[in-house]
């Protein structure tokens, strides 16, 4: 529906709008039964009546056009009807007017004085803020006439109005009070999410709101608990896995170092370094998801750093402007040092590329070797698989450097794209949130 694309996104502004729209549409309807059907009758009736009197003082005046009538039709109007009337000789109505805010309050009036009166008049509204001032044209001059306000529109009207509009504003406020109360909870939870899946520390979130909300966020945390335990469980098998292969592999490489050189003695030797490399392999992804503490760091002193200790001079290190990210220093090296060894083992040249948008940081690693087809790059970032024809081949590697990385790459809340390099090879991009 098109109509989706004006409503609010978030809860806060949903429920607001669930609230506030029936209360929106009650008072308007409100108003506008309470104008047609009562305070525009009232308002007419006063109206009439006014422009009765004045009608009545004007047939008064031409029976004894003088000075003296004015006074005595004065004494007795001003009084009891709340009606003062003067002569002012030789003057003529006004050209201009000006309109009332309520523009039914003119239109009101005139109709009841041109029911009323065979003269040209005039009449004013805005002038006092009390009185009305209403003229009549006689051959002597203007008959000019002050009356209360009251008498002639319904006062009750703008009290109304005055009571609908702070009744709404009250409403609203605790509208808005409440709604956001219960929102917030839901923020929070969504937010601990996001941290847990960043690796953050979330202790000091705990449940609260609505009994739902509640209910959500003690899953979320059992939840929590449940990975945790995952993942030092996963930590715990296989560091004890290599732990325990590596005393006999010492043994077997004590042992055939005292053995006489020969074919298949080398052959298995290398059988040892690739069982080695395995095992480190396997250390590395368990450590995936350690608990290290996030720091804000340099990010080209920080790359420049790490191409420093691996000694790689086949590479080119492009960064136009200085920033810093949040990181966990020791695993997202891992994951660039994985993404480099990658990059040369396949190539003979790598370029590192930092780039940052408004919120977002870009590491891109490019070589200039075989690269990965397309149909085969989400394959490649799953743990233990190897794209190789066979798994013997002269290349380390058990299958998860790619995975290791794209694993720390969503500890920090970013994510990991494999594409065509401008250089021919793989273009390995790492989008983390800044």
């Amino acid at each position: 529906m098109p109509l989706k694309r004006y409503l609010p996104k978030s809860l806060f502004g949903r429920a607001l709008l669930i609230i506030m729209l029936p209360i929106a549409i009650m008072q308007m309807a409100v108003a506008y039964f309470f104008f047609n059907a009562h305070w525009n009758e009232v308002t007419a009736n006063l109206s009439d009546s006014v422009a009765a009197d004045v009608s009545v003082a004007v047939q008064l005046y031409k029976q004894d056009p003088t000075h003296d009538r004015t006074r005595r039709l004065d004494n007795m109007l001003r009084p009891n009807m709340e009606l003062s009337v003067a002569l002012v000789a030789a003057d003529s109505l006004p050209l201009t007017s000006r309109d009332a805010f309520f523009s039914n309050l003119d239109k009101t009036l005139r109709r009841a004085l041109a029911n009323s009166l065979t003269d040209e008049f005039w009449f004013d509204t805005t002038r006092y803020p009390n009185h009305i001032d209403i003229r009549v044209s006689v051959d002597e001059g203007v008959l000019r006439f002050i009356a209360a306000r009251d008498r002639v529109f319904a006062p009750t009207g703008f009290v109304f109005i005055f009571w609908l509009v702070t009744a709404t504003l009250l409403l609203s406020m605790v509208s808005i009070l409440f709604i956001r109360n219960q929102a917030k909870p839901i923020s929070e939870l969504a937010a601990a999410a996001d941290a847990f899946g960043k690796g953050h520390d979330i202790s000091p979130f705990k449940p609260s709101g609505a009994s739902e909300v509640r209910l959500a966020g003690q899953s979320f945390l059992k939840m929590r608990g449940r990975l945790k335990r995952h993942l030092e469980q996963r930590t715990i098998m296989l560091a004890g896995v290599s732990h325990d292969l590596r005393t006999p592999l010492t043994r077997l490489k004590l042992h055939l170092a005292m053995q006489t050189p020969s074919k298949d003695n080398e052959a298995a030797k290398q059988d040892l370094v690739e069982m080695e490399t395995m095992l480190k392999g396997y250390l590395d992804f368990a450590r995936g998801l350690s608990g290290e503490d996030t720091v804000a760091v340099n990010a080209k002193s920080y790359m420049q750093d790490l191409l420093s200790r691996m000694n790689i001079s086949a590479t080119t290190l492009i960064c136009d402007v200085d920033f810093k990210i949040a990181l966990k220093p020791q695993s997202f090296e891992r994951a660039l040092q994985n993404l480099l060894s990658n990059a040369l083992k396949y190539g003979t040249h790598c370029r590192v590329t930092l780039q940052r948008d408004e919120d977002v940081a870009y590491f891109i690693i490019e070589d200039d070797g075989p690269g990965i087809p397309e149909d085969r790059r989400e394959e490649a970032m799953k743990a233990f698989q190897r794209l190789d024809t066979a798994r013997n081949q002269n290349i380390e590697g058990v299958g998860l450097g790619l995975s290791i990385v794209k694993d720390i790459t969503q500890i920090h809340g970013g994510t990991l794209r494999l594409d065509v390099s401008e250089m021919g090879g793989l273009k390995a991009i790492i989008c983390l949130p800044n």
